[in-house]
């Protein structure tokens, strides 16, 4: 019997479509221009009307003759039945069906009948193209790079998602209103950062009680009514995975409710609550889909959306009639993959990662955006982190060839120089950032390269990145620029590159954009000693010409480079602590560091939460089958410098490396620096190296025999330990057994809930109490001006730096408002005499904030002479300040 497809495709309406893609393309406009229309079109779009429009970008399929006989077809995979999306597993009944689809050029346009959208509480139609490849005698898969859901991972079908009912429906559309009006607009001439009126301007966002002029609105017609996006005062950087206990967006969305219900009803917070909060935005760690683990000899178990196999039963459906219809099984998995979101095959960029979705819905990520964005207290805006100046080589498998130029350090260069590829990438982005972002990070601004024949140099795509900071956000008539920053450190990684980058080129073409500066970007080590007098020409650059920098020190990068740090061969800043993960934890969350930061740089601040709450950091990924146990054994300092024995024995942690016979923490660090030195010596070749520890360890000897001597020490050494059963006869199979375990133990360590209980209640509230004041004194944001003074005292094996600033808004009035500031960085403890250094009157000045553990009150007495150690600091406002509290 022929089989019904319920799914039809609506010939006219795909006439239609097409037709208007031979209009765009054959234009006369530049190419790039009719691209950036075309990729609108592309992917799976639900209509509202029970149509659904479908476009493909397939140029393997457009060369002429590649194929002696072609068969493009649309497989859509529906389900039968309810899925539970909280399920870790399961196996359902889908409705499988194939619709033929028509070719124009490169592309594949279709509007189709009977596809089902996706909803908050149901799944959608999954979908991808195929194609017969009759050379090759075998069918293969198309994917949707621009979808808007990919619950189950960049290897399975795409869903098609009702994303206007998403938009409708979201709780943040006075928010976005009132933002489109007031924020500043595009062509703003002056281009100048104006605290005040930014700080006039947020408060009219947060207030409802003001109606927003309708005259305010963009026009809809004039890109140059678009408002941008203004700067904030300080921001969060925050990592889903492990950033709640549930690890997943709508884990973040319960702890920012709860803060919120206690904030309206006056209830105390706890310390770790307190670490959320006094910030005006939060920066997401990528959210985009990451790779996935693949296993060399792979097979369906490994997949999170995978056929269980076939069957055709007979259906009853309209008036009885009786027709037959295939029916499927599929199972499928909840994505587990745990990654720090660099690591990406850029397919569905535009969608976000599953395994920071609890429910695997998009709308929990307009969940919360909608709740920071309501906020008691005041809107919380997000920003997110954009990865497109690379691809893992995982891309390869997923996408056609025109997206990559070739290899490189991380994988694979985009090809962004190619026009399609160039609007496709722009227009993931675009889909993104319509969920509702303020903000965009740009990550690896100095990766974004190419050859230019014309000059012959391999020069840098700054049209493309400042493309990116002019993708404009629309959400149910509300457009907006977003506020951009730009992470780049040009000419990283040219040797020498510490010295010679500026961190400027960006901000200097796009003046009202944001860029890292030298101290948050990715090789800053505070734990050393004498890392701050090194730092003094950053530091001096910050002070003088940061104000359009990111400031701050910690970071998923920092921190991260904090581990590498060879603790045998370097000096440490024993002053932070008498432990490694003391001494770590204090470098990245410095009183006086955060005190100089918040209370007397220009700037924008920023902090990381795993570094406040003094969780454990990495880099950490169960993606990564190839090279997972480089990696794995590359991290190999996490152990020294983020646990301590009392951590490993938590009772939830470690469970995986614990059954495999590493009891103790002393025990599992001593065969991870014998075996990362094994790695090393014999070129991460995992044959040799499991042949060397079989041999070293005694349980298997040399060709040439037993009396073969082991040219490994520390393996030869771990020999004598007491040894799990798990080492012996160590092959490659037991090296990613371990290099998974240990990244997957290491990745639930870094999960901040473990540590609420630790967060030094002084710190917490001294951390907040900061934050605020930076946010009350927006003009600390200027670079300094004529008149204020910095300066430095390194003598004696000691560091402080001290200044004064006055109010640029004041400066010409008979009492203008100044701060003074002094802290200890590093070194002995140090007698301080402000008085003498800046040439005060005592008696005019009191103490603002101090760090926790100062012996100072805001007599002239007190002030004119106190001592403060590594890590203390102080900050004096004047009496204008007073009299104005």
């Amino acid at each position: 019997m022929k089989t019904l497809n319920r799914i039809h495709l609506v010939e006219e309406e795909t006439e239609k479509l097409m037709a208007w893609a031979r209009s765009v393309t054959e234009s006369p406009e530049n190419y790039f221009q009719a691209a950036r229309e075309v990729v609108k079109k592309l992917g799976g779009h639900y209509q509202g009307d029970g149509l659904t429009q479908v476009g493909f970008w397939v140029p393997r399929l457009a060369g002429e003759g590649a194929f002696t006989e072609k068969l493009i077809y649309l497989e859509v995979f529906t389900p039968l039945g309810e899925i539970d999306f909280q399920a870790p597993e399961q196996t359902g009944l889908f409705r499988w069906e194939r619709i033929e689809l028509p070719q124009q050029g490169e592309f594949v346009w279709a509007v189709l009948s009977g596809m089902r959208p996706g909803t908050r509480d149901q799944a959608g139609s999954f979908y991808w193209l195929r194609y017969y490849d009759s050379i090759l005698s075998n069918t293969l898969v198309i994917r949707d790079p621009l979808t808007y859901s990919l619950p189950y991972g960049v290897f399975a079908p795409a869903e098609l998602y009702d994303v206007e009912k998403m938009q409708r429906e979201r709780a943040d559309l006075d928010y976005l209103r009132r933002s489109a009006a007031l924020n500043h607009c595009q062509e703003n001439p002056e281009n100048v950062f104006d605290p005040e009126q930014l700080k006039a301007q947020r408060a009219a966002v947060l207030n409802p009680a003001i109606p927003v002029d309708q005259n305010l609105h963009p026009d809809e017609d004039s890109e140059a009514a678009i408002c941008r996006v203004g700067a904030m005062a300080n921001i969060l950087q925050i990592h889903i995975n492990t950033a709640s206990p549930e690890g997943t967006l709508v884990g973040l969305t319960k702890i920012y409710q709860r803060l919120g219900e206690k904030i309206l009803r006056h209830e105390p917070l706890s310390d770790a609550e307190q670490n959320y909060l006094g910030y005006d935005a939060i920066q997401l760690l990528p959210i985009e889909p990451t790779i996935e683990y693949r296993l060399e000899d792979f097979n369906q178990d490994h997949e999170f959306f995978s056929i269980a196999g076939e069957e055709v039963e007979e259906i009853e459906v309209e008036e009885g009639a009786v027709v037959v219809e295939e029916k499927i099984k599929v199972t499928l998995r909840k994505p587990n993959t745990q990654n720090w979101g660099y690591d990406v095959p850029i397919l569905g960029s535009g969608a976000t990662n599953p395994a920071v979705l609890g429910t695997l819905r998009p709308d929990e990520l307009v969940d919360l955006i909608a709740t920071l964005h309501n906020f008691p207290s005041g809107p919380i805006q997000v920003i997110y982190d954009l990865v497109y100046g690379h691809a893992d080589n995982q891309a390869l498998e997923l996408l056609n060839r025109q997206y990559f130029k070739g290899p490189n350090m991380y994988g694979q260069d985009l090809n962004h120089q190619l026009p399609i590829v160039r609007a496709i990438l722009l227009e993931m982005q675009r889909r993104k950032i319509n969920t509702g972002a303020d903000g965009i990070r740009v990550d690896g601004g100095q990766d974004f390269r190419f050859f230019n024949p014309l000059t012959g140099r391999v020069e840098q795509d700054d049209a493309y990145l400042l493309a990116m900071s002019d993708v404009v956000q629309e959400i149910q008539g509300c457009k907006r620029l977003l506020f951009t920053i730009f992470e780049d450190g040009r000419p990283w990684p040219e040797d020498g590159w510490e010295e010679k980058s500026t961190y400027r080129e960006l901000i200097e073409l796009r003046p009202e954009s944001y860029q890292w500066g030298p101290l948050i970007f990715a090789h800053n080590t505070p734990s050393l000693k004498g890392f701050w007098q090194r730092k003094w020409e950053r530091v001096c650059e910050v002070m003088y010409k940061g104000d359009r920098w990111i400031t701050g020190c910690g970071n998923h990068d920092t921190v991260r480079r904090g581990n590498q740090i060879d603790h045998h061969n370097s000096e440490i800043n024993w002053n932070l602590g008498t432990t490694l993960p003391e001494v770590l934890h204090n470098a990245y969350d410095n009183p006086a560091t955060l005190l100089w930061v918040y209370g007397f740089c220009p700037g924008l601040p920023m902090d990381f939460l795993n570094a406040m709450m003094h969780s454990p950091w990495g880099f950490f990924r169960n993606t990564d089958e190839r090279y997972g146990v480089k990696v794995a054994f590359e991290e190999a300092g996490f152990l020294d410098w983020q646990i301590s024995p009392e951590l490993y024995q938590h009772p939830q942690l470690f469970p995986q490396l614990k059954a495999l016979g590493f009891k103790d923490l002393a025990l599992l660090q001593r065969f991870m620096k014998a075996v990362a030195d094994a790695m090393v010596k014999k070129d991460f070749q995992l044959e040799a190296v499991a042949k060397a520890c079989r041999h070293c360890l005694g349980y298997e000897p040399e060709e040439d025999g037993d009396a073969a001597a082991c040219d490994l020490e520390l393996l030869s050494q771990f020999k004598h330990a007491e040894q799990p059963e798990f080492v012996t006869r160590l092959d490659v199979p037991k090296l990613k057994k371990f290099a998974r375990a240990f990244m997957e133990d290491g990745h639930e360590a870094c999960r901040v809930s473990y540590h609420f209980d630790q967060v030094d209640p002084e710190r917490s509230r001294f951390n907040l109490a900061l934050r605020n004041y930076r946010r009350q004194h927006p003009w600390l944001h200027h670079n300094l001006q004529d008149g204020d003074r910095f300066n430095r005292i390194h003598e004696n094996d000691h560091t402080l730096f001290y200044g004064l600033r006055t109010n640029p808004a004041t400066a010409h009035s008979d009492d203008p408002e100044k701060v003074v500031m002094v802290t200890h960085m590093e070194g002995d403890p140090a007698i301080v005499t402000l008085g003498d250094w800046l040439q005060l009157d005592l008696q005019e000045w009191e103490v603002a904030i101090a760090t926790p553990g100062v012996n100072v009150d805001s007599t002239a007495d007190s002030l004119r002479v106190f001592e403060l150690r590594d890590g203390q600091g102080v900050i004096l406002r004047n009496s204008r300040s007073k009299k104005e509290c």
